[in-house]
């Protein structure tokens, strides 16, 4: 960002922040999205860019649309904090953060407007494509910190994305009646269950108990990949949809 120069087209400008430092392990090939959770984009913003707050993006979308970057692309920002993915566990050297205005779950998680979905998906089509991001390495920040975070919500489009050829997805199986799991299960259906969230990337061990970090995951993977009940229940659209999504994934590993 020499002379304060945006490095993608799809930016207007630099709002710069102090909040960063030296990526470890190599460029970025992770993509984690993020809503601000504040009542206005200008508080966000203002907080994004104090070096009190110890956090940062690279990144940060209006909801007009108009973009601003605040962190060289090539240094570590701070939005991802405790998280872990496959197997890395430290996103924020293997990652590009964007954060998107919008009031959160908090603010009632209304609807994403349509100039500021536009700019989402044409900024990231651009850093995807000069970064080579993987599809499976578009991630929610949820995906990442599930027991943490719920960001960017179950209302953020990731089927639009997917259509614009950004991040991995599959149409979600239907909701049916039958068997389903949940919390103070155990067993070796569960350990399936854990492993198979496992091996598609979320940061979740084998334990064969349908535990509160296991229930944190089922929630953070409908978020993200079967939006129509978020409830934490494994049911056979949830298990039918990560078994699809697993199946679909190219690469032979996590997130690849």
């Amino acid at each position: 960002m020499s002379g304060l120069e945006p490095e993608s087209p799809v930016a207007r400008g630099v709002v710069p922040s102090p909040n960063h430092g030296e990526r470890l392990g190599g460029p970025p090939d992770m993509l984690v999205l993020h809503y601000t959770g504040m009542e206005t984009a200008a508080l966000a913003l203002q907080r994004l860019a104090n070096p009190v707050a110890e956090v940062s993006a690279h990144y940060f979308v209006f909801e007009d649309g108009r973009v601003v970057q605040m962190v060289p692309e090539g240094r570590r920002a701070w939005h991802a904090g405790r998280a872990a993915w496959g197997s890395e566990n430290d996103i924020n050297s293997r990652s590009l953060g964007i954060e998107i205005a919008h009031p959160g779950h908090a603010g009632g998680l209304p609807p994403y407007p349509e100039a500021q979905i536009e700019a989402v998906i044409a900024l990231a089509r651009d850093l995807v494509g000069r970064w080579s991001i993987p599809p499976a390495r578009v991630l929610a920040h949820s995906d990442v910190a599930p027991e943490r975070k719920e960001d960017p919500g179950e209302v953020f489009p990731w089927d639009r994305l997917a259509r614009a050829g950004i991040g991995h997805h599959v149409p979600p199986a239907p909701i049916r009646d039958g068997r389903f799991f949940a919390q103070g299960d155990a067993g070796q259906p569960i350990e399936a269950l854990q492993a198979m969230l496992a091996l598609y990337g979320y940061d979740q061990p084998v334990t064969g108990r349908f535990d509160e970090r296991t229930r944190a995951v089922v929630t953070a993977f409908q978020r993200h990949f079967r939006q129509a009940r978020v409830d934490g229940v494994a049911d056979a659209s949830t298990i039918t949809t990560l078994r699809d999504l697993i199946a679909s994934r190219p690469g032979p590993g996590p997130g690849a």
